[in-house]
C-alpha cells in the first residue's frame, strides 16, 4: 500500500502542473480570444466566450477515438501505463502551449490572428487531456488503500483546485499594457508542462514498480 500512496502521489503532482496550463482556458485564453483573435465569421461577431466551447466539443468527438485506441492497443500487449500517458498527456499539452506562444509572438508583432490558432492549441489540450484525466480517475481509484479511497479522490480532485490557483498566478504576470509578457507566459507553461512530461516519463519505471501490477 505504502509504494502504492507514492506513485498516486506522483501522479497527483503532474495533474497538478496540467490543470496550472489547461485552466488558462478559462482565463488568459478567453482574453487572447477576446483583444487578440479575428472572431469574424461571415459579418456574425462571436463573443469571446464561445471560444470555450471548442474544447468540449473536441471532448465529444475525440473521447471514443481514445477508448479505441487504448483497447487496440491493450490487445496487442502494448496499452501505456498510467503514468506514461500522464507523461504524454504533459507533452501534447506543451504542443498546444507552443502554439500559443508562436501566436502570441504574432499579436506582439501587430497582427489579429485566426481562430485556427486557439482550435489547434485547443485540440492539443483535448488530447492531453483524455490521456490525463480518466486515467487519473481509474488509477485513483485502483491504487487508494481500501479504508482511504473516499479521502484520496478528494486529494485528486484537490490538485484540479491547485491547478486551477497556479493558473491565476501565472496569468496574473501579464500586463496588458505590455505586449511582451504575453509570448512569456506561454512560453513559461510549454517549459511547465514539457519538463513535467518529460520527468513523468524518466519516472515512469520506478513508478509501474511502485504500482505492485495495477494498470
Amino acid at each position: 500500500e505504502r509504494g502504492r500512496v507514492f506513485a498516486m502521489m506522483t501522479l497527483f503532482a503532474a495533474s497538478t502542473v496540467f490543470w496550472m496550463a489547461y485552466f488558462q482556458i478559462f482565463g488568459s485564453l478567453t482574453l487572447f480570444a477576446q483583444r487578440y483573435t479575428d472572431l469574424d465569421i461571415f459579418g456574425w461577431q462571436m463573443p469571446a466566450g464561445d471560444m470555450q466551447t471548442i474544447d468540449p466539443i473536441f471532448i465529444i468527438a475525440m473521447a471514443p477515438v481514445f477508448a479505441a485506441l487504448w483497447i487496440w492497443l491493450g490487445k496487442r500487449g502494448r496499452d501505456l501505463s498510467s503514468p506514461a500517458k500522464f507523461a504524454w498527456g504533459l507533452l501534447l499539452l506543451a504542443a498546444g502551449m507552443l502554439v500559443m506562444y508562436v501566436a502570441a509572438l504574432r499579436v506582439q508583432h501587430g497582427a489579429i490572428v485566426s481562430p485556427l490558432w486557439l482550435t489547434a492549441a485547443y485540440f492539443m489540450f483535448t488530447c492531453g487531456e483524455l490521456c490525463l484525466s480518466p486515467v487519473g480517475l481509474s488509477s485513483t481509484t485502483k491504487l487508494a488503500p481500501a479504508r482511504f479511497g473516499g479521502q484520496s479522490m478528494g486529494l485528486w480532485f484537490l490538485t484540479l483546485a491547485l491547478g486551477s490557483f497556479l493558473a491565476g498566478v501565472l496569468a496574473g504576470d501579464y500586463n496588458a499594457h505590455d505586449l511582451a509578457t504575453l509570448p512569456a507566459l506561454y512560453l513559461k507553461l510549454f517549459c511547465w508542462s514539457a519538463v513535467a512530461g518529460a520527468v513523468m516519463l524518466l519516472l515512469t519505471p520506478p513508478v509501474k514498480r511502485l504500482m505492485a501490477g495495477v494498470r
